[in-house]
């Protein structure tokens, strides 16, 4: 599975590679840590599957889902949130599933295996 990272902080992005690159079957295509450069990075890289910080930059993330919805219909997005009460405003957005930044790895693994 094709995975793009998109998180504006770099060393969130870089944990979840290092946890990821482990994982079989999965690898990381491309990472944005802007919203502004997200729509040409998917284009551009065609990833299975985004997992996508809730809180990129200042723009409201939740009016860019029914954009990529409708440009790449087969694309999985994984909301992730250090705020746990994002969940129901992400889900409402339209996203495949929530995993709270807070929560253990294994329960994004779990989120992760759910698409394969």
């Amino acid at each position: 599975m094709r995975i793009l990272l998109a998180d504006d902080r770099p060393e969130v992005r870089l944990a979840l590679r290092i946890l990821l690159e482990q994982e079989a079957g999965l690898e990381i295509v491309e990472e944005a840590g802007e919203l502004s450069s997200l729509m040409m990075k998917v284009k551009e890289s065609r990833p299975d599957m985004m997992l996508l910080d809730w809180e990129l930059s200042n723009l409201r993330v939740s009016d860019m889902i029914p954009v990529f919805r409708k440009r790449f219909p087969q694309l999985r997005i994984i909301a992730m949130s250090g705020r746990p009460e994002a969940s129901r405003s992400a889900i409402l957005a339209g996203v495949d599933a929530f995993v709270s930044k807070g929560e253990n790895s294994e329960k994004l693994l779990a989120a992760i295996s759910r698409f394969k």
